[in-house]
């Protein structure tokens, strides 16, 4: 994790994360995580996992911020910069190549079950991708109760997301200043 990392590496690498990845956000997470710890092992999952919490509190997506911030952890701006372009540039290519020849299939029903499918691989990516967070976040009563509040708030009262996360901060800030107060 300490060696120092060619703002090459860094474009090629979040390029091929971008190329690999469809279904966008949580769906690259596991590609993300395998990239980045697995096979490269430039940060712990600790750190990734640090990130990923970070990218939600930030305006943009979550794979674009995780780029930046490691980027710019490893390179700081021009590392920053690489990595941003790197996990982007498929995505612009791509989308570009699908807005010139997919106009004219729009309507076929090989497209419609094309997408159908993909819809459905996409789904399965980001349950895949949420399982690590219920590991690493709920790791106690206080975290289950603030995850319950999130879900019910979020889904019953359709509260922003950005919201409850300012929401579950503070409440994580009373929490520990109770707990701190509390005589042992």
């Amino acid at each position: 994790m300490k060696e120092k990392i060619s703002i090459l590496d860094l474009f090629l690498t979040f390029a091929k994360i971008g190329v690999m990845t469809f279904g966008g956000g949580y769906a690259m997470l596991p590609i993300i995580e395998r990239e980045l710890i697995d096979k490269r092992k430039w940060i712990s999952r600790q750190d990734l996992m640090d990130y990923f919490a970070l990218s939600q509190v930030t305006p943009g997506v979550i794979a674009v911020n995780t780029a930046s911030l490691l980027g710019y952890q490893k390179r700081k701006t021009f590392g920053a910069l690489a990595a941003t372009l790197g996990v982007i540039t498929p995505s612009i290519i791509i989308i570009t190549l699908i807005a010139l020849f997919l106009k004219q299939y729009m309507d076929a029903e090989l497209t419609a079950r094309l997408f159908a499918a993909i819809r459905i691989c996409v789904a399965a990516l980001i349950v895949n991708a949420l399982i690590p967070f219920f590991k690493k976040g709920i790791v106690n009563l206080f975290t289950f109760i603030i995850f319950l509040c999130c879900l019910v708030i979020y889904f019953f009262f359709k509260i922003s997301p950005a919201v409850l996360i300012v929401l579950s901060a503070l409440a994580a800030i009373i929490h520990n200043l109770l707990l701190e107060r509390r005589p042992r």
